[in-house]
Protein backbone atom coordinates (compact mmCIF):
# COMPACT_ATOMS: atom_id res chain seq x y z
CA UNK A 1 0.00 0.00 0.00
CA UNK A 2 1.13 3.45 -0.55
CA UNK A 3 -0.06 6.35 0.72
CA UNK A 4 0.88 10.36 0.71
CA UNK A 5 -0.33 13.84 1.57
CA UNK A 6 -0.44 16.35 -1.67
CA UNK A 7 0.50 19.01 0.33
CA UNK A 8 3.26 18.01 2.67
CA UNK A 9 6.50 19.48 1.17
CA UNK A 10 4.75 21.46 -1.30
CA UNK A 11 7.55 24.49 -1.46
CA UNK A 12 7.65 26.18 -4.68
CA UNK A 13 10.85 25.91 -6.41
CA UNK A 14 13.05 29.45 -6.65
CA UNK A 15 11.82 29.01 -10.54
CA UNK A 16 10.53 26.69 -13.07
CA UNK A 17 8.49 23.50 -11.77
CA UNK A 18 9.36 20.20 -9.66
CA UNK A 19 7.67 17.26 -11.07
CA UNK A 20 7.21 14.15 -8.93
CA UNK A 21 5.59 10.59 -10.07
CA UNK A 22 3.42 9.51 -7.04
CA UNK A 23 2.43 6.69 -9.02
CA UNK A 24 3.41 4.89 -12.18
CA UNK A 25 1.66 1.74 -12.81
CA UNK A 26 1.23 0.18 -16.50
CA UNK A 27 0.79 3.03 -19.25
CA UNK A 28 -0.55 5.48 -16.26
CA UNK A 29 1.45 8.46 -14.36
CA UNK A 30 -0.15 10.32 -11.74
CA UNK A 31 2.42 13.62 -11.05
CA UNK A 32 2.72 16.15 -8.83
CA UNK A 33 3.62 19.53 -10.17
CA UNK A 34 4.51 22.49 -8.00
CA UNK A 35 5.12 25.85 -9.95
CA UNK A 36 7.26 29.21 -9.13
CA UNK A 37 5.90 32.32 -10.72
CA UNK A 38 8.66 32.37 -12.20
CA UNK A 39 8.92 29.38 -14.46
CA UNK A 40 9.58 29.99 -18.13
CA UNK A 41 6.76 29.62 -20.62
CA UNK A 42 7.57 26.35 -22.15
CA UNK A 43 5.87 24.48 -25.03
CA UNK A 44 4.53 21.07 -24.73
CA UNK A 45 3.41 18.48 -26.98
CA UNK A 46 3.16 15.11 -25.53
CA UNK A 47 2.42 11.35 -27.12
CA UNK A 48 0.05 11.00 -24.37
CA UNK A 49 -2.95 12.14 -22.95
CA UNK A 50 -2.72 14.40 -20.11
CA UNK A 51 -6.05 15.08 -17.92
CA UNK A 52 -4.57 17.94 -15.65
CA UNK A 53 -6.12 19.92 -12.20
CA UNK A 54 -4.73 22.90 -10.53
CA UNK A 55 -5.43 21.72 -6.79
CA UNK A 56 -4.04 25.66 -5.32
CA UNK A 57 -3.29 28.78 -7.41
CA UNK A 58 -3.77 30.23 -10.99
CA UNK A 59 -2.70 29.62 -13.95
CA UNK A 60 -3.30 30.81 -17.84
CA UNK A 61 -2.57 27.93 -20.53
CA UNK A 62 -2.63 28.61 -23.91
CA UNK A 63 -3.87 25.24 -25.67
CA UNK A 64 -3.73 25.38 -29.56
CA UNK A 65 -3.53 28.84 -29.64
CA UNK A 66 -6.38 29.04 -27.76
CA UNK A 67 -6.05 30.59 -23.67
CA UNK A 68 -7.69 29.13 -21.25
CA UNK A 69 -7.76 30.23 -17.31
CA UNK A 70 -7.98 27.87 -14.30
CA UNK A 71 -8.10 28.61 -11.23
CA UNK A 72 -7.82 26.48 -7.91
CA UNK A 73 -10.64 23.23 -8.88
CA UNK A 74 -10.40 23.65 -12.45
CA UNK A 75 -9.11 21.27 -14.55
CA UNK A 76 -8.06 20.58 -18.18
CA UNK A 77 -7.80 17.61 -20.67
CA UNK A 78 -4.77 17.38 -23.20
CA UNK A 79 -4.81 14.84 -25.91
CA UNK A 80 -1.82 13.58 -27.32
CA UNK A 81 -0.02 15.72 -29.81
CA UNK A 82 -1.84 18.49 -28.22
CA UNK A 83 0.38 21.70 -27.92
CA UNK A 84 -0.17 23.89 -24.49
CA UNK A 85 2.30 26.20 -22.89
CA UNK A 86 1.99 27.76 -19.27
CA UNK A 87 1.81 31.56 -19.93
CA UNK A 88 1.34 32.82 -16.38
CA UNK A 89 1.65 30.58 -13.03
CA UNK A 90 1.20 31.97 -9.30
CA UNK A 91 3.76 31.30 -6.47
CA UNK A 92 3.07 27.73 -5.29
CA UNK A 93 0.16 26.60 -7.75
CA UNK A 94 -0.19 22.89 -6.97
CA UNK A 95 -1.45 20.35 -9.92
CA UNK A 96 -2.34 16.95 -10.52
CA UNK A 97 -1.59 15.03 -13.67
CA UNK A 98 -2.31 12.41 -14.76
CA UNK A 99 -0.62 10.72 -18.24
CA UNK A 100 -1.80 8.19 -20.21
CA UNK A 101 1.09 6.42 -22.46
CA UNK A 102 -0.18 4.56 -25.75
CA UNK A 103 0.36 1.06 -24.79
CA UNK A 104 3.32 -0.42 -25.90
CA UNK A 105 3.38 -2.69 -28.85
CA UNK A 106 3.54 -6.26 -28.85
CA UNK A 107 6.46 -8.42 -28.79
CA UNK A 108 6.86 -9.24 -32.36
CA UNK A 109 9.79 -11.31 -31.62
CA UNK A 110 9.40 -15.60 -32.16
CA UNK A 111 10.26 -17.46 -29.19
Amino acid sequence: MQTGNLFIDADAPAEGERFEALLSHKNLVVERIISSSAAVPTEYVQPQDEWVALLQGAATIEVAGESVELRAGGYLFLPAGTPHTVRRVSQGALWLAIHLHPPAPPDTREA
